[in-house]
Protein backbone atom coordinates (compact mmCIF):
# COMPACT_ATOMS: atom_id res chain seq x y z
CA UNK A 1 0.00 0.00 0.00
CA UNK A 2 1.38 3.40 -0.99
CA UNK A 3 1.49 5.84 1.89
CA UNK A 4 -0.56 8.43 0.01
CA UNK A 5 -3.41 5.92 -0.21
CA UNK A 6 -3.87 5.67 3.55
CA UNK A 7 -7.33 4.41 4.39
CA UNK A 8 -9.94 6.36 6.32
CA UNK A 9 -9.87 3.69 9.04
CA UNK A 10 -6.09 4.01 9.46
CA UNK A 11 -6.31 7.81 9.51
CA UNK A 12 -8.93 7.75 12.25
CA UNK A 13 -7.02 5.11 14.24
CA UNK A 14 -3.79 7.13 14.15
CA UNK A 15 -5.58 10.35 15.09
CA UNK A 16 -7.56 8.65 17.84
CA UNK A 17 -4.51 6.89 19.29
CA UNK A 18 -2.50 10.11 19.48
CA UNK A 19 -5.44 11.97 21.01
CA UNK A 20 -5.81 9.25 23.65
CA UNK A 21 -2.12 9.56 24.51
CA UNK A 22 -2.55 13.30 24.90
CA UNK A 23 -5.35 12.64 27.38
CA UNK A 24 -4.04 9.61 29.26
CA UNK A 25 -0.44 10.71 29.86
CA UNK A 26 -1.41 13.62 32.15
CA UNK A 27 -4.10 11.49 33.82
CA UNK A 28 -1.62 8.70 34.54
CA UNK A 29 0.91 11.11 36.01
CA UNK A 30 -1.68 12.80 38.23
CA UNK A 31 -3.35 9.75 39.80
CA UNK A 32 -6.32 10.05 37.41
CA UNK A 33 -7.20 13.55 38.45
CA UNK A 34 -9.36 15.24 35.74
CA UNK A 35 -8.13 18.59 36.99
CA UNK A 36 -4.77 17.79 35.38
CA UNK A 37 -6.56 18.48 32.09
CA UNK A 38 -9.36 20.91 32.98
CA UNK A 39 -7.12 22.98 35.29
CA UNK A 40 -9.59 24.57 37.66
CA UNK A 41 -8.13 27.52 39.55
CA UNK A 42 -9.29 28.72 42.96
CA UNK A 43 -9.61 32.31 41.75
CA UNK A 44 -12.86 31.50 39.95
CA UNK A 45 -13.98 28.26 41.58
CA UNK A 46 -13.72 29.61 45.13
CA UNK A 47 -13.71 33.35 44.54
CA UNK A 48 -10.20 33.70 45.97
CA UNK A 49 -8.83 36.86 44.34
CA UNK A 50 -5.28 35.77 45.19
CA UNK A 51 -5.85 32.15 44.20
CA UNK A 52 -4.58 30.14 41.25
CA UNK A 53 -5.80 31.35 37.86
CA UNK A 54 -6.46 28.00 36.16
CA UNK A 55 -7.06 27.78 32.40
CA UNK A 56 -9.89 28.17 29.91
CA UNK A 57 -11.23 24.62 30.24
CA UNK A 58 -12.48 25.43 33.74
CA UNK A 59 -15.09 27.78 32.28
CA UNK A 60 -16.52 24.96 30.17
CA UNK A 61 -16.77 22.92 33.36
CA UNK A 62 -18.54 25.66 35.33
CA UNK A 63 -21.10 26.17 32.56
CA UNK A 64 -21.68 22.43 32.22
CA UNK A 65 -22.21 22.01 35.96
CA UNK A 66 -24.85 24.74 36.10
CA UNK A 67 -25.64 26.72 32.92
CA UNK A 68 -27.94 29.25 34.65
CA UNK A 69 -26.46 32.71 33.95
CA UNK A 70 -27.20 34.03 37.43
CA UNK A 71 -25.05 31.26 38.92
CA UNK A 72 -22.10 31.87 36.61
CA UNK A 73 -21.21 35.54 36.67
CA UNK A 74 -18.69 35.19 39.49
CA UNK A 75 -17.19 32.01 38.00
CA UNK A 76 -16.40 33.37 34.52
CA UNK A 77 -13.66 35.92 33.90
CA UNK A 78 -15.59 37.52 31.01
CA UNK A 79 -19.06 35.94 31.30
CA UNK A 80 -20.57 36.72 27.88
CA UNK A 81 -17.36 35.80 26.07
CA UNK A 82 -17.10 32.42 27.79
CA UNK A 83 -20.80 31.61 27.69
CA UNK A 84 -21.06 32.08 23.91
CA UNK A 85 -19.03 28.86 23.48
CA UNK A 86 -22.01 26.92 24.75
CA UNK A 87 -21.96 23.75 22.63
CA UNK A 88 -19.20 21.85 24.45
CA UNK A 89 -20.57 22.51 27.97
CA UNK A 90 -24.11 21.60 26.94
CA UNK A 91 -22.93 18.38 25.27
CA UNK A 92 -20.98 17.47 28.41
CA UNK A 93 -24.05 18.10 30.53
CA UNK A 94 -26.30 16.12 28.17
CA UNK A 95 -24.10 13.03 27.84
CA UNK A 96 -23.37 12.94 31.57
CA UNK A 97 -27.10 13.20 32.40
CA UNK A 98 -26.15 16.32 34.42
CA UNK A 99 -24.25 14.12 36.88
CA UNK A 100 -21.63 16.41 38.48
CA UNK A 101 -19.16 13.58 39.00
CA UNK A 102 -19.39 12.48 35.36
CA UNK A 103 -19.32 15.92 33.73
CA UNK A 104 -15.52 16.44 34.02
CA UNK A 105 -14.83 13.08 32.36
CA UNK A 106 -17.28 13.67 29.53
CA UNK A 107 -15.81 17.13 29.07
CA UNK A 108 -12.35 15.64 28.71
CA UNK A 109 -13.29 13.12 26.01
CA UNK A 110 -15.75 15.14 23.90
CA UNK A 111 -12.99 17.15 22.13
CA UNK A 112 -11.43 13.84 21.05
CA UNK A 113 -14.64 12.86 19.28
CA UNK A 114 -14.79 16.34 17.78
CA UNK A 115 -11.31 15.81 16.37
CA UNK A 116 -12.28 12.45 14.89
CA UNK A 117 -15.33 14.08 13.30
CA UNK A 118 -13.20 16.81 11.76
CA UNK A 119 -10.61 14.30 10.58
CA UNK A 120 -13.34 12.25 8.89
CA UNK A 121 -14.67 15.24 6.98
CA UNK A 122 -11.22 16.53 5.99
CA UNK A 123 -10.37 13.06 4.65
CA UNK A 124 -13.55 13.06 2.56
CA UNK A 125 -12.84 16.57 1.23
CA UNK A 126 -9.31 15.59 0.20
CA UNK A 127 -10.81 12.52 -1.44
CA UNK A 128 -13.17 14.74 -3.45
CA UNK A 129 -10.18 16.91 -4.45
CA UNK A 130 -8.19 13.87 -5.63
CA UNK A 131 -5.12 14.60 -3.50
CA UNK A 132 -3.31 12.12 -1.22
CA UNK A 133 -5.41 11.58 1.88
CA UNK A 134 -2.27 11.24 4.00
CA UNK A 135 -2.42 15.03 4.34
CA UNK A 136 -5.50 14.56 6.50
CA UNK A 137 -3.08 13.88 9.36
CA UNK A 138 -1.89 17.49 9.12
CA UNK A 139 -5.34 18.34 10.46
CA UNK A 140 -5.80 15.28 12.68
CA UNK A 141 -2.46 15.77 14.45
CA UNK A 142 -2.41 19.57 14.31
CA UNK A 143 -0.76 21.06 17.40
CA UNK A 144 -3.55 23.55 18.08
CA UNK A 145 -6.13 20.77 18.04
CA UNK A 146 -4.12 18.39 20.24
CA UNK A 147 -3.38 21.19 22.68
CA UNK A 148 -7.10 21.90 22.87
CA UNK A 149 -7.76 18.22 23.59
CA UNK A 150 -5.05 18.35 26.25
CA UNK A 151 -6.89 21.24 27.94
CA UNK A 152 -10.56 20.28 27.34
CA UNK A 153 -11.26 23.17 24.96
CA UNK A 154 -13.72 23.77 22.12
CA UNK A 155 -11.51 23.97 19.01
CA UNK A 156 -11.78 20.30 17.93
CA UNK A 157 -15.59 20.35 17.98
CA UNK A 158 -15.81 23.84 16.47
CA UNK A 159 -13.57 23.14 13.49
CA UNK A 160 -14.90 19.61 13.12
CA UNK A 161 -18.28 21.24 12.52
CA UNK A 162 -16.70 23.67 10.06
CA UNK A 163 -15.12 20.78 8.16
CA UNK A 164 -18.53 19.13 8.06
CA UNK A 165 -20.11 22.33 6.75
CA UNK A 166 -17.51 22.53 3.97
CA UNK A 167 -17.94 18.87 3.04
CA UNK A 168 -21.73 19.05 2.78
CA UNK A 169 -21.53 22.35 0.89
CA UNK A 170 -19.23 20.73 -1.69
CA UNK A 171 -21.84 17.95 -2.00
CA UNK A 172 -24.50 20.66 -2.49
CA UNK A 173 -26.35 19.51 0.62
CA UNK A 174 -26.87 23.11 1.63
CA UNK A 175 -29.30 22.88 4.60
CA UNK A 176 -27.03 20.38 6.37
CA UNK A 177 -24.01 22.58 5.64
CA UNK A 178 -25.72 25.65 7.11
CA UNK A 179 -26.78 23.71 10.20
CA UNK A 180 -23.19 22.59 10.74
CA UNK A 181 -21.84 26.12 10.37
CA UNK A 182 -24.49 27.44 12.77
CA UNK A 183 -23.47 24.91 15.42
CA UNK A 184 -19.83 25.86 14.83
CA UNK A 185 -20.65 29.50 15.69
CA UNK A 186 -22.01 28.35 19.06
CA UNK A 187 -18.86 26.30 19.66
CA UNK A 188 -16.24 29.01 19.11
CA UNK A 189 -16.77 32.50 17.75
CA UNK A 190 -13.74 32.50 15.42
CA UNK A 191 -15.56 30.04 13.14
CA UNK A 192 -17.67 33.02 12.03
CA UNK A 193 -14.82 33.70 9.60
CA UNK A 194 -15.83 30.60 7.65
CA UNK A 195 -19.46 31.70 7.77
CA UNK A 196 -18.53 35.11 6.37
CA UNK A 197 -16.48 33.41 3.64
CA UNK A 198 -19.43 31.22 2.69
CA UNK A 199 -21.80 34.19 2.62
CA UNK A 200 -19.40 36.16 0.40
CA UNK A 201 -19.18 33.25 -2.01
CA UNK A 202 -22.96 32.88 -2.24
CA UNK A 203 -23.58 36.60 -2.77
CA UNK A 204 -20.86 37.04 -5.40
CA UNK A 205 -22.08 33.87 -7.12
CA UNK A 206 -25.60 35.42 -7.14
CA UNK A 207 -27.05 32.57 -5.13
CA UNK A 208 -29.35 34.95 -3.29
CA UNK A 209 -31.81 32.33 -2.08
CA UNK A 210 -28.98 30.29 -0.56
CA UNK A 211 -27.56 33.48 0.96
CA UNK A 212 -30.90 34.09 2.65
CA UNK A 213 -31.07 30.50 3.91
CA UNK A 214 -27.55 30.81 5.33
CA UNK A 215 -28.49 34.03 7.10
CA UNK A 216 -31.64 32.46 8.56
CA UNK A 217 -30.14 29.10 9.56
CA UNK A 218 -26.58 30.13 10.34
CA UNK A 219 -26.32 33.77 11.35
CA UNK A 220 -29.74 34.74 12.69
CA UNK A 221 -29.78 32.33 15.68
CA UNK A 222 -26.29 33.47 16.65
CA UNK A 223 -27.22 37.15 16.43
CA UNK A 224 -30.26 36.53 18.63
CA UNK A 225 -28.03 34.66 21.07
CA UNK A 226 -25.63 37.62 21.21
CA UNK A 227 -28.47 39.94 22.20
CA UNK A 228 -29.55 37.41 24.83
CA UNK A 229 -25.99 37.50 26.19
CA UNK A 230 -26.21 41.29 26.28
CA UNK A 231 -29.38 41.08 28.32
CA UNK A 232 -28.07 38.45 30.72
CA UNK A 233 -24.46 39.60 31.18
CA UNK A 234 -24.45 43.22 30.03
CA UNK A 235 -22.13 42.62 27.07
CA UNK A 236 -22.00 40.90 23.70
CA UNK A 237 -19.86 37.77 23.62
CA UNK A 238 -17.70 38.76 20.65
CA UNK A 239 -14.31 40.06 21.77
CA UNK A 240 -10.56 39.60 21.61
CA UNK A 241 -10.29 37.25 24.59
CA UNK A 242 -10.92 36.66 28.26
CA UNK A 243 -9.43 38.45 31.23
CA UNK A 244 -6.29 40.50 30.45
CA UNK A 245 -7.02 40.36 26.71
CA UNK A 246 -5.77 43.24 24.56
CA UNK A 247 -7.63 44.64 21.51
CA UNK A 248 -7.13 43.56 17.93
CA UNK A 249 -4.40 45.53 16.21
CA UNK A 250 -4.63 47.87 13.22
CA UNK A 251 -1.03 47.60 11.99
CA UNK A 252 -0.17 44.14 10.54
CA UNK A 253 1.58 41.85 13.03
CA UNK A 254 1.81 44.63 15.63
CA UNK A 255 0.53 42.13 18.21
CA UNK A 256 3.70 40.15 17.62
CA UNK A 257 5.97 43.19 17.33
CA UNK A 258 4.77 44.55 20.70
CA UNK A 259 6.48 41.62 22.42
CA UNK A 260 9.83 43.30 21.65
CA UNK A 261 8.86 46.19 23.92
CA UNK A 262 8.83 43.85 26.92
CA UNK A 263 11.40 41.20 26.04
CA UNK A 264 13.52 41.42 22.89
CA UNK A 265 14.94 37.90 23.14
CA UNK A 266 11.47 36.39 23.59
CA UNK A 267 10.25 38.39 20.60
CA UNK A 268 13.06 37.04 18.41
CA UNK A 269 12.35 33.50 19.61
CA UNK A 270 8.64 33.87 18.80
CA UNK A 271 9.35 35.26 15.32
CA UNK A 272 11.77 32.43 14.51
CA UNK A 273 9.46 29.80 15.98
CA UNK A 274 6.18 30.95 14.48
CA UNK A 275 7.31 32.26 11.11
CA UNK A 276 6.63 28.86 9.47
CA UNK A 277 3.30 28.36 11.30
CA UNK A 278 1.75 31.83 11.18
CA UNK A 279 3.64 34.57 9.37
CA UNK A 280 4.57 32.84 6.11
CA UNK A 281 1.28 30.90 5.66
CA UNK A 282 -0.85 33.98 6.38
CA UNK A 283 1.11 36.20 3.97
CA UNK A 284 0.98 33.46 1.34
CA UNK A 285 -2.72 32.94 2.02
CA UNK A 286 -3.60 36.60 1.51
CA UNK A 287 -1.47 36.83 -1.64
CA UNK A 288 -2.70 33.67 -3.33
CA UNK A 289 -6.37 34.19 -2.41
CA UNK A 290 -6.39 37.77 -3.76
CA UNK A 291 -4.62 36.51 -6.89
CA UNK A 292 -7.29 33.83 -7.27
CA UNK A 293 -10.10 36.36 -6.81
CA UNK A 294 -8.53 38.69 -9.39
CA UNK A 295 -8.78 35.79 -11.83
CA UNK A 296 -12.51 35.73 -11.01
CA UNK A 297 -12.47 32.46 -9.15
CA UNK A 298 -14.79 33.19 -6.24
CA UNK A 299 -14.95 29.81 -4.51
CA UNK A 300 -15.90 29.33 -0.87
CA UNK A 301 -12.43 28.03 0.01
CA UNK A 302 -10.76 31.05 -1.61
CA UNK A 303 -12.70 33.42 0.63
CA UNK A 304 -12.07 31.12 3.62
CA UNK A 305 -8.33 31.27 3.01
CA UNK A 306 -8.43 35.06 2.64
CA UNK A 307 -10.28 35.82 5.88
CA UNK A 308 -8.44 33.22 7.96
CA UNK A 309 -5.08 34.48 6.69
CA UNK A 310 -5.95 38.15 7.05
CA UNK A 311 -7.07 37.82 10.67
CA UNK A 312 -3.58 36.62 11.62
CA UNK A 313 -2.21 40.05 10.63
CA UNK A 314 -4.29 41.77 13.31
CA UNK A 315 -4.34 39.37 16.26
CA UNK A 316 -3.96 40.98 19.69
CA UNK A 317 -0.73 41.13 21.64
CA UNK A 318 -2.38 38.92 24.28
CA UNK A 319 -2.74 36.14 21.69
CA UNK A 320 0.71 36.44 20.16
CA UNK A 321 2.55 36.51 23.48
CA UNK A 322 1.19 33.09 24.52
CA UNK A 323 2.32 30.05 22.56
CA UNK A 324 -0.86 28.17 23.42
CA UNK A 325 -3.02 31.04 22.25
CA UNK A 326 -1.36 31.33 18.87
CA UNK A 327 -1.35 27.55 18.34
CA UNK A 328 -5.07 27.38 19.02
CA UNK A 329 -5.91 30.39 16.86
CA UNK A 330 -3.95 28.90 13.97
CA UNK A 331 -6.43 26.00 13.68
CA UNK A 332 -8.60 27.91 11.21
CA UNK A 333 -5.57 28.96 9.18
CA UNK A 334 -4.31 25.38 8.93
CA UNK A 335 -7.73 24.07 7.87
CA UNK A 336 -8.20 26.76 5.23
CA UNK A 337 -4.66 26.44 3.82
CA UNK A 338 -4.95 22.65 3.66
CA UNK A 339 -8.33 22.59 1.91
CA UNK A 340 -7.54 25.45 -0.48
CA UNK A 341 -4.25 23.76 -1.44
CA UNK A 342 -6.11 20.51 -2.02
CA UNK A 343 -8.80 22.13 -4.15
CA UNK A 344 -6.26 23.94 -6.34
CA UNK A 345 -3.60 21.22 -6.18
CA UNK A 346 -0.92 23.41 -4.62
CA UNK A 347 1.44 20.45 -4.28
CA UNK A 348 4.36 22.40 -2.82
CA UNK A 349 2.19 23.75 0.00
CA UNK A 350 0.75 20.31 0.68
CA UNK A 351 4.27 18.85 0.92
CA UNK A 352 5.21 21.69 3.28
CA UNK A 353 2.12 21.27 5.47
CA UNK A 354 3.30 18.26 7.59
CA UNK A 355 5.84 20.64 9.14
CA UNK A 356 2.96 21.98 11.23
CA UNK A 357 2.87 18.70 13.15
CA UNK A 358 6.31 19.51 14.57
CA UNK A 359 4.68 22.18 16.73
CA UNK A 360 3.32 19.44 18.96
CA UNK A 361 6.61 19.78 20.80
CA UNK A 362 4.86 22.55 22.75
CA UNK A 363 2.62 19.91 24.33
CA UNK A 364 5.68 18.71 26.24
CA UNK A 365 5.44 21.83 28.37
CA UNK A 366 2.58 20.15 30.18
Amino acid sequence: MRIDNISLKSTLLITGAVCLLVIFIPLLTSDWDPNSIIRVGTRYSSGDINGSEGYDGQFNLFIALDPRPEKLTAKLDVPAYRYQRIILPLLARFFSFANPSMIPWILIFLPLFGQLMGTYFVYRILELSHVPQIYTLVYGLGAGFLLSIRLALSEPIAFGLVAGAIYYFLLKKYPISYLFISCAFFSKEVTILFGVALLCHLIVDKQYRQSLFLLLIGFFPYIVFQFWLLREFGNFGIGSGGAMATPFEVIPFMGLIRIAKYHLLYFLAMVITFFPLVIFPSIWGVWVSIKTLIHRDFSFLTYALLVNSLIMFFLPFSTYCETGGILRFSCGLILSVLLFSAQYHKDKILKYSPFWIVYNVFLLKG
